[in-house]
């Protein structure tokens, strides 16, 4: 049976070690906003304000009007206007320009001929995932174009058009996808790196075998150290939600109880596998490391994050399973940016608790082997 004095006992032992310890104080509060900040502004998937060179060849008021068409839909500055196709090679091996666009000398004649009107577009492929979205902007650009052509005094519109209209990111902003998912991949880092100097700590300051000989159920020992942490981790995920939301512009449609809860079996889960680790390393600077490992890549390469899982190869897939941060992202961007709720976070909510299941046994077993 479980007493709340003993576990409040071990709670007050493990916060006054934290106010003696301000690395890992600054480790807690500071290094998760930090992380947020810096990531947030860093990584963005958003292609605009691609440098474009262009040859006109033709001269004419149709290919201004091209050019205007490609200047006004807020993707494509014109940075050098060339006078012949020799020079886009030169400015591309310079990283210049990403966009070379080539309006032929018969463009206009062919429009007012009737036949098809070619425009070529030379992108640098070196980053083929921005070429792709490049040329996909210069089609959809050239086919706007096309579509209210003025013909013979009238303009002659597509018998058919596509209006689209997109949900939960109306701005098509990668920030909106990226800061949710920092939530999960932050408190995942932080969260095992706090706790894997604990057991380690105690090991370096020679206090274990006093904790040992303490009439202390070893279950006890574990919740009662992940008590502060669990604290600290919850008003974390708060702090870094904030800055989303304040900061960044990131809507948040949910249920910030819900949120919370699934996020305290996360951290639960999270924290035992630091402690499990801190058990297994008995150094501090050697759990630190593991830690690290055992959470930052797969947080970052393995759940979602940075690639999506759809295209990895199968045995990665595979492996993506056992990445507990998979489930909390869809948690997080589920809530930020959707608002849903139990109804459809059922499943991730059963992973968490799940997850907090194995990082608690984890950590009293091989804590048992080290106090008896």
């Amino acid at each position: 049976m479980l007493s709340r004095r003993r576990l409040g006992a071990v709670a007050r032992k493990e916060i006054i070690q934290l106010r003696r310890d301000s690395r890992s104080l600054t480790l807690a509060f500071v290094l998760p906003v930090l992380l947020v900040v810096l990531f947030g502004y860093a990584i963005t998937w958003d292609v605009d304000n691609i440098a474009t060179a262009v040859v006109d060849q033709d001269r004419s008021s149709r290919s201004r009007e091209v050019i205007d068409a490609f200047r006004s839909s807020g993707y494509f500055t014109v940075a050098r206007i060339l006078e012949r196709p020799g020079d886009i090679g030169r400015l591309m091996d310079r990283e210049a320009v990403e966009l070379a666009l080539v309006i032929p000398p018969d463009f206009s004649s062919a429009i007012r001929a009737g036949r098809p009107a070619r425009l070529q577009a030379i992108v640098d492929g070196s980053d083929a995932n921005t070429a792709s979205i490049i040329l996909g902007y210069a089609q959809a650009v050239a086919l706007s174009y096309s579509s209210t052509l003025q013909l013979d005094g009238r303009v002659r519109a597509p018998p058919a058009t596509a209006e689209s209209r997109v949900w939960y990111n109306e701005d098509l902003s990668s920030r909106n996808m990226i800061v949710p998912g920092l939530v999960a991949v932050i408190m995942m880092i932080i969260a095992a790196m706090l706790t894997s100097l604990t057991i380690a700590r105690e090991w370096e300051r020679g206090t274990m075998e006093q904790l040992a000989a303490t009439p202390v159920h070893r279950l006890e020992v574990v919740i009662g150290k992940l008590l502060p942490y669990l604290a600290i981790g919850l008003i974390d995920v708060v702090v870094v939600s904030l800055i989303g939301i304040l900061l960044f512009g990131v809507p948040f449609r949910g249920n910030a109880i819900l949120l919370m809860i699934l996020a305290t079996f996360f951290l639960i889960g999270a924290l035992g596998l630091g402690m499990f680790i801190s058990a297994v390393a008995k150094s501090q600077v050697l759990a630190t490391q593991l830690a690290m490992i055992a959470t930052f890549l797969p947080a970052f390469l393995l759940s979602g994050f940075m690639f999506a899982i759809s295209v990895m190869p199968a045995p990665l897939q595979a492996i993506t399973y056992l990445v507990p941060a998979r489930y909390f992202l869809v948690v997080t961007r589920g809530i930020f940016l959707k608002g849903v709720g139990v109804e459809v976070l059922r499943v991730q909510g059963l992973l968490m608790i799940a997850f907090a299941a194995v990082g608690l046994g984890l950590a009293t077993r091989i804590f048992q082997k080290r106090i008896e």
